[in-house]
């Protein structure tokens, strides 16, 4: 699958990309525990980086933002490919539970992003793309129900990971519950 670009460009050197990947991955971290207020310097030392590699490979917050977001759906995008190997109904439950992470991480940013972007429309065609054949081989294969749409079920989803939790094994619980509500019943 074709992986959405972003306006930041990812560096060549390999330590540089180590600190680019560093940086994304303390931002995701940051953003979904402080939301868009995350402190930049706290990222940087988080990515164990000082800040000037920060603003060197994204100049802006919101740069940074648009960065976290598209590899967010990026790694959907590949953990789709990478689920596609297993049975059906393995596969579509591997790809939804990943995409719970990812929910997290939107919400966390989601008044940041342009919705009405260019790359906002790409990011959501590329998800459509990686999710939907794994349902359709999930329906037919007689695993879960005919009547279900993607959208549906990424709806389904995304509300149940709204809510409050105690903790994240509740979390699951309640996702499994729900999951198992896609089931195909005889």
């Amino acid at each position: 699958m074709a992986e959405v670009p972003t306006t930041v460009r990812r560096p060549q050197r390999a330590d540089a990309r180590r600190n680019f990947d560093a940086l994304l991955a303390a931002a995701r971290d940051a953003f979904a525990e402080n939301g868009t207020e995350a402190s930049l310097e706290d990222i940087a030392r988080r990515a164990g980086v000082g800040i000037g590699t920060l603003y060197r490979n994204f100049p802006t917050r919101q740069d940074l933002f648009e960065s976290v977001y598209v590899e967010e759906i990026n790694q959907l995008s590949r953990a789709a490919e990478d689920l596609a190997k297993l049975p059906p109904w393995e596969a579509l439950n591997g790809w939804l539970r990943r995409f719970v992470g990812y929910v997290a991480t939107k919400r966390a940013i989601h008044e940041a992003l342009n919705r009405e972007s260019e790359m906002f429309r790409a990011c959501r065609a590329t998800m459509y793309s990686a999710g939907e054949p794994l349902l359709a081989r999930a329906q037919q294969a007689g695993e879960v129900r005919a009547d279900a749409t993607f959208d549906d079920v990424l709806r389904m989803v995304s509300g149940l990971t709204s809510a409050g939790f105690v903790d994240d094994a509740q979390r699951d619980r309640v996702l499994t519950y729900a999951l198992d509500g896609l089931r195909a019943r005889p």
